[in-house]
């Protein structure tokens, strides 16, 4: 079977040599979302937890989609990009994106939910145990979620 270093490709990849621990670098393209959800696909599929996939390819499109919208127009293009990091732990994927904004994630209210955007992190928080965020030295943040790797009846 082979590794996730194996998914490398010429594009913004970058993946740590850790069976655990897979991560991609995102410049910002839109044609990179769908390149993160082929690259979440096919890490699960590694791990053999493709009865994940489509939960943990939700969230991650939607921490991307956040982190691409809200933090990369606002940061220096000297900055850093967003990173996808995907880990397997004993009982759960964590699903982390870090981008370059010290600004905080937006939880809209549930009044709002007639909005056409403004719904990821409601989604996030449905689909997984827990989420949070992070402050990053010297700058910039880390929104994750942590989905359970369980089989549910």
């Amino acid at each position: 079977m082979p590794s996730p270093a194996q998914f490398r490709s010429h594009e913004s990849v970058a993946v740590r040599d850790s069976p655990r621990t897979a991560a991609l670098n995102l410049s910002g393209s839109r044609q990179e979302f769908a390149q993160a959800r082929d690259f979440t696909h096919r890490t699960l599929g590694h791990w053999s937890l493709d009865h994940c996939s489509d939960d943990a390819v939700t969230v991650v499109t939607e921490l991307a989609a956040n982190a691409v919208l809200h933090a990369l127009p606002h940061t220096p293009a000297d900055e850093f990009g967003v990173r996808l990091r995907l880990t397997l732990r004993r009982s759960h994927l964590v699903c982390a994106v870090t981008d370059p904004s010290d600004s905080l994630p937006v939880y809209p209210r549930a009044e709002d939910a007639l909005l056409e955007h403004g719904r990821g992190l409601h989604i996030v928080e449905a689909l997984s145990e827990h989420w949070g965020w992070t402050r990053r030295c010297p700058v910039g943040k880390t929104v994750w979620a942590m989905l359970p790797t369980r089989h549910l009846p």
